[in-house]
């Protein structure tokens, strides 16, 4: 295994379209692992607070449309 150090110092030595690919390779790469977090978190519960905190504040109509804050801005 090469330390991080190491696949830096290669990574520099690639060609641009090379780069350009790995960035997305590693793009999907995160976004497949934070998807991953987000099931995990969602099934254990964790986020369970979050959830009941949103589905009280519709049901009291604490919220706004997206269009009413940015309209806003």
């Amino acid at each position: 295994m090469k330390t991080l150090l190491e696949i830096e110092e290669a990574i520099q030595h690639l060609p641009e379209s090379d780069i350009r690919q790995l960035s997305e390779w590693l793009q999907s790469h995160l976004e497949k692992a934070w998807d991953h977090q987000l099931e995990m978190d969602f099934d254990s519960g964790k986020l369970d607070h979050l959830i009941a905190r949103a589905e009280a504040d519709i049901s009291a109509s604490r919220v706004k449309y997206l269009d009413e804050i940015l309209d806003n801005v």
